[in-house]
This record gives C-alpha cells, structure tokens and sequence, in this order.
C-alpha cells in the first residue's frame, strides 16, 4: 500500500499549481512546408536511427519513447500460445518494474488516447484505458515540469516541436486517478489478483522479518554466551 499512497502524492504534487498550468502551451498549426524543416532539422539532430518520415498526404510518422510509471498492478490477458493459465479466466496481475521504457511508431494524427491504447494491447492489458493517462515531462530552467495531457493532443507533434532529446521532452504512463484509489472501477477478477499479489508480498516480508530477527537472536545469545559464565 505503500506504492500506492506514494503514487497519489506524486500525482497530487504534479496537478498542484504552476507545474502543470506552465507547461500548458497552445497549440500552433504548422505549414506542409514549416512541418518539412522541422522533420529535416529533427532527423538531423537523431541519434537513435528513429526519424521522421513526411508522407505526400501532410501526415508524418515517427516514434516516440513513453516511461512506464505505475504503481498498481496491471492485469494481462495470456495470448493463446501461452498455453494454459493458472486462473480460469485467462487473466494475471503483476507489477510492471517502474521506470521501464517502451518505443512506439505512431503518427501525426494519432491522439493520446490512442497512443495509451496502443501501449496497453502491446503489453496485452485487459484494464480499461480510461484507468490511465499520458504525461510529458519537460526540464526548463533547471526545473522539471510535468504536465497531464489530455486525449485528443498529438504526442507526436509535441515530439517535433520539442526535437529528438528526451531531456528536453520526455512520455510517461500513469495511472489516471488521482487521491484514494477508486477500487469500484476494477472487476472482482482484478481485485482477486490483486489480494494475490498483497499476500505473496506480506509471505515474502514476513519471511524476511523472521530470518533477520532470527539471526540477531542467535548473535545475541552468541555473545551473552561469551560474557555470562556460570560460576
């Protein structure tokens, strides 16, 4: 529960005040021909091999790098060559490691909505999309800004304008809620897994708990033995 109560204070200090409200720019409509000097100036400064391409029709496609930040298990349905599942409904939970960086190829005209869409069937997620949501993080300034996109902004876009380094722009996924959990938002499958998860974990602490407190009891017994003779 820790995990989670950290999440929420992190989401409640990204949405508080000028952090957000800062990073808040329009959004400038760009020329076929202002669209093609920037994909030219962008790929130019590439260092990973992901351009840019501009297609005839105006629309250009690229890629874009998005941070997995969550701190509440993700349900995965198993794909049919997994063979056979240990639930019955097809349907597991686990932690995805934090930090973890996925690479997208997207368009120009695919919203954010789409893009956590996209992230979600990648990695086979039966959650609903509506559970998460898209930020960029921008540093200016020697500060860091994080902003909450909302779904119908192109990610894309905001890759262009910012230029290839992730230092300057940057993706991350998070879950959508902010404040107290909203657990009627889950099924009961997910809410089992989710027990499943919290009771392997207390075992696994539990565990550790007993074999540290076992091994000072046997270093104190150690030393009193050394220091208490009987006479």
């Amino acid at each position: 529960m820790d995990c989670l109560a950290a999440c929420d204070t992190l989401d409640r200090s990204n949405n508080n005040g000028q952090d957000v409200q800062k990073e808040r720019e329009p959004h400038v409509y760009l020329s076929k021909e202002e669209v093609k000097e920037k994909i030219q100036s962008y790929n130019s400064s590439v260092t990973d091999k992901l351009k840019m391409t501009l297609n005839s029709n105006g629309i250009y496609t690229g890629f874009i790098k998005v941070q997995m930040e969550l701190c509440r298990p993700i349900t995965v349905q198993s794909s049919p060559n997994q063979g056979k599942c240990a639930h019955s409904n097809n349907e597991t939970a686990f932690y995805l490691p934090n930090g973890y960086v996925n690479t997208l190829h997207i368009s120009s005209t695919n919203t954010v909505r789409e893009v956590i869409e996209a992230l979600l069937k990648k990695f086979l997620v039966a959650d609903n999309p509506a559970k998460f949501a898209l930020y960029k993080r921008c540093h200016k300034e020697d500060q860091v800004y994080t902003c909450k996109l909302s779904d119908r902004e192109h990610p894309l876009y905001l890759r262009l304008v910012a230029g290839p380094r992730t230092e300057m722009l940057s993706f991350v996924l998070r879950e959508h809620e902010t404040g107290e959990v909203m657990w009627e938002a889950f099924s009961l499958p997910e809410l089992q897994n989710f027990l499943r998860i919290l009771d392997k974990e207390e075992d696994e602490q539990l565990q550790i708990l007993k074999k540290r407190y076992a091994a000072y009891r046997d270093k104190l017994e150690e030393a009193l033995g050394g220091v208490w003779k009987p006479g």
